[in-house]
């Protein structure tokens, strides 16, 4: 097996492995100690389900990612000089929200608090690991912006995709799925692009949520929780930054898109952070606190169809790769700022579809 094979398959053989031997013991542990999600008004399942599944996903990718990134340092792929202060800004960040996300789906944190904790997660990697946007690379014509702003806007992104990620888990195998589409397309691109710790952290995330999957696709027998939506949301909000900071380029293949990385980060991130905007949009618009949870989600909607969950998310998890299968056509448009405004109708009109149908079913 080659160096780069490793790369690949080795941390999502591991994370895969590990995330699927520790769900079952903390769905036993969760059912004897009573530490349940229950079914209420805006919940869309039945009975009493285990919520802790973002402790194996968070244990699955601590171990593996740092087993093999030490591996790799001492085959001298990942630099340890270079990488060790980014890499350990992660790691902080990681262990901060992983225990608001536990403290949460233990206690109930206010919304305030678990903003704070999640500022303090970004301010992290940029601080201690330098991780931050300082190029929008031509979006809307701006590019290099001063770090203040960056520092700035690099919270914005991250709160964003991590409240994204958290507010579409609202079905079976949903997030999860999801979650390893747009983690699998990361470490991918970051494989091809020689990026190796990104490629590892990418792939050690693909493989806990794979085993995550196997557990949670209808009828769940447990939740991620805030503790694992949190974690899987800030991470792929790493992944973004560095995406968009990078851009993608292919050596071999003689592809290169260095400033193309906003556009590729959001066709990834399509789905939850489309349907964040619109629910938030139509709330504001309506008069309603936009942070109030109610079942106006793409995955409500097709639930009230009568779609049920294993099909709702087969769906959404289609139109994510349909997403991604017409961003390979949009690429090559020269206005960055125009392939995310086509992006963002064609993506909106889909997820109108089953608003629209509803609508008329209601009329008759």
């Amino acid at each position: 097996m080659d160096l780069w094979t490793m790369v690949i398959l080795l941390p999502l053989m591991t994370s895969l492995i590990i995330t699927f031997f520790i769900l079952p013991k903390i769905i036993d542990f969760s059912n004897q100690g009573r530490l349940f999600a229950k079914s209420g008004d805006r919940t869309s399942h039945e009975g009493n389900i285990p919520i802790f599944g973002g402790v194996g996903i968070f244990v699955g990718i601590l171990v593996s990612l740092l087993f093999w990134v030490g591996i790799l340092w001492e085959e001298t792929v990942v630099d340890f000089v270079k990488d060790f202060r980014t890499i350990f800004a992660i790691l902080i960040s990681l262990t901060i929200v992983f225990f608001t996300g536990f403290i949460d789906d233990l206690l109930s944190l206010s919304p305030l608090k678990k903003l704070f904790s999640q500022i303090l997660s970004v301010l992290s990697i940029v601080f201690l690991g330098d991780l931050l946007i300082d190029d929008m690379q031509g979006v809307f014509g701006v590019e290099e912006i001063p770090r203040w702003v960056g520092i700035l806007f690099t919270v914005f992104v991250v709160v964003v995709i991590t409240n994204a990620f958290n507010l579409i888990d609202g079905i079976d195998g949903l997030a999860g799925g999801l979650g390893v589409i747009s983690s699998l397309m990361f470490g991918i691109l970051f494989y091809y692009s020689n990026d190796v710790f990104y490629s590892i952290l990418s792939f050690c995330l693909s493989g806990s949520l794979i085993s995550f999957i196997y557990f949670n696709f209808h009828p769940a027998r447990i939740f991620m929780g805030d503790t694992g939506s949190l974690v899987v949301g800030l991470i792929l909000s790493i992944l973004s930054i560095r995406l968009i900071n990078q851009g993608v380029t292919i050596p071999f293949k003689d592809i290169t898109y260095p400033m193309k990385g906003p556009f590729i980060a959001i066709v990834l991130l399509s789905i939850p952070l489309f349907d964040t905007f619109r629910v938030f949009f139509i709330r504001s618009l309506s008069g309603y606190n936009p942070l109030m949870a109610d079942r106006n989600h793409i995955h409500h909607a097709l639930l009230d169809l009568g779609l049920g969950h294993k099909l709702s998310s087969v769906i959404l998890y289609i139109l994510n790769i349909f997403i991604i299968f017409i961003s390979y056509f949009m690429i090559d448009v020269r206005s960055q700022s125009f392939s995310i405004f086509l992006l963002a109708v064609i993506v909106l009109l889909c997820m109108s579809i089953p608003f629209i149908i509803l609508r008329l079913r209601n009329k008759r």
